[in-house]
């Protein structure tokens, strides 16, 4: 199993990036997927989850308008549109597959019911 984030980087306040998880090992239609993120000297915080079937999306506050998770099962990747960055996006940004039977859905935002956890992806937002 590997998973690989990539598409982090610098960006100005208001400004945009699509973060991609690229998977291999398994697939990224059989398990419900998340975004996590963590500042420095933060905890570990769920970003957004789409569940096993695709049809479900969930994000946190923060971000609820700005972020989009979606999938692509041809090219076994996940991805994250992030829109109207802020400062306060600035965090690692990780990729977490569900190893839970029952989904995670009504705990998505808790890191115990993932997995395979890629090294992460800087996003820095700043002028």
């Amino acid at each position: 199993v590997q998973v690989v984030e990539s598409g982090g980087g610098l960006v100005q306040p208001g400004g945009s990036l699509r973060l991609t998880c690229t998977i291999s090992g398994f697939s990224v239609i059989d398990y419900g997927m998340a975004w996590f993120r963590q500042a420095p000297g933060k905890g570990r915080e769920g970003v957004g989850y789409i569940t096993r079937g695709g049809t479900v999306t969930l994000y946190a506050d923060s971000v609820k308008g700005r972020f989009t998770i979606s999938r692509d099962g041809a090219r076994n990747t996940l991805y994250l549109q992030m829109n109207d960055l802020k400062p306060e996006d600035t965090a690692m940004y990780h990729c977490a597959s569900c190893h839970l039977g029952n989904g995670c859905a009504l705990n998505w935002q808790s890191e115990s019911g993932f997995e395979n956890w890629g090294q992460g992806t800087q996003v820095t937002v700043s002028s």
